[in-house]
């Protein structure tokens, strides 16, 4: 019987940075389809957390990157923020409590959330200075991924979070890529990025 060879199927980028730089980051390209992780390492001032900046159009820079195909620059830069939305390692909080930060349509979906990361629905009503570094970093995830971006930038999303609440973050990451979002993630464990990352890309500090 004559064999049939499979093409092997390939996706289109859901995020495609192309030549990404700053007068710190030597230019940068890389593409990450809907449900894959991409792993971004690099020594300390390497510039992990400015390239991750750049791409969500936070700091002025080259390059360019395109969403589903389409160029950052047709996007206002609210709406880009919104569908490829960076969490710096220590997120800012602008309002009195993590509840306050939703829009109402998001409220049910981020106690959804709560609960998949052990953090009791009652704490996204408390003051934020009531929360632990723990807590204010799991709620800043729920805050990102209840805006249902369809990529997230993550620098060390982990950092502040034993093992078994890094593990709930990393399974409700996983079932979010299943669903198809984009991650882009910095992280220092070699480990995490094994577990979540299926690519990765080293950024060196520009000479």
């Amino acid at each position: 019987m004559e064999a049939k060879l499979k093409q092997e199927q390939v996706l289109p980028a859901r995020m495609e940075a192309v030549g990404v730089c700053s007068p710190v980051v030597a230019p940068v390209s890389f593409s990450v389809v809907a449900g894959q992780c991409l792993s971004v390492s690099g020594r300390s001032g390497a510039g992990k957390t400015r390239l991750l900046r750049l791409v969500a159009d936070l700091d002025e820079g080259g390059g360019d990157v395109m969403l589903d195909g389409v160029s950052r620059s047709a996007f206002s830069a609210p709406d880009w923020r919104r569908q490829v939305l960076y969490q710096s390692a220590e997120p800012a909080w602008w309002r009195p409590s993590v509840a306050a930060h939703f829009e109402p349509e998001e409220l049910e979906l981020a106690t959804q959330l709560a609960d998949r990361l052990a953090l009791p629905a009652g704490r996204l009503e408390a003051d934020i200075s009531q929360l632990s570094t723990g807590e204010r970093q799991r709620a800043a995830l729920i805050r990102s991924l209840a805006k249902r971006p369809k990529a997230l930038l993550l620098d060390e999303p982990t950092s502040a979070l034993d093992a078994d609440n890094a593990r709930r973050v990393e399974a409700l990451l996983l079932d979010c890529m299943n669903d198809g979002l984009a991650l882009v993630l910095v992280t220092h464990s070699q480990e995490q990025a094994a577990r979540l990352a299926g690519s990765a890309i080293l950024i060196e500090p520009r000479r």
